[in-house]
């Protein structure tokens, strides 16, 4: 019985060990259109947003090991798909008010950030100032 637990413990180690070789997109592709907003704005999106919405990630540690990686990446990529900070001037004027529309409607119901992602990073919760902040720039004031 002991045998039969070493291997098991043996053989999840090792599958363990082989998960952080499976290879993942963790690249910050170069900005090609940025938004340009005021600087309290700007500040409060680096701080809230930018980590998921935009090329200018920055990758902690934990981002790096499986599977708590494979996480991370999926959120950063489907973040950017939705929407994409980094290639917000690419984006044709209906399409930024369309999104604008979207930010407000998350932000005003607290959907974003997602709370999954306070634990590691606190400093990212919208005070109702920052709320404000954003309303205002998405057209609720």
């Amino acid at each position: 019985m002991a045998l039969k637990k070493r291997k098991i413990f043996i053989t999840l180690v090792a599958l363990a060990i082989l998960s952080q070789l499976i290879p993942l997109d963790r690249s910050n592709p170069p900005v090609t259109a940025e938004l340009e907003t005021p600087q309290e704005l700007s500040k409060i999106l680096l701080r809230s947003c930018f980590d998921c919405h935009s090329y200018k990630t920055v990758w902690p540690w934990y981002s790096w090991i499986a599977p708590v990686s494979w996480l991370v990446v999926n959120d950063v990529q489907e973040g950017r798909e939705h929407l994409n900070f980094s290639t917000w001037g690419d984006c044709p004027a209906d399409k930024q008010r369309k999104l604008q529309e979207e930010i407000w409607k998350s932000v005003s119901e607290g959907e974003m950030p997602p709370f999954q992602y306070f634990p590691t990073h606190p400093e990212a919760r919208l005070s109702e100032k920052d709320k404000a902040v954003i309303l205002a720039w998405a057209g609720h004031s």
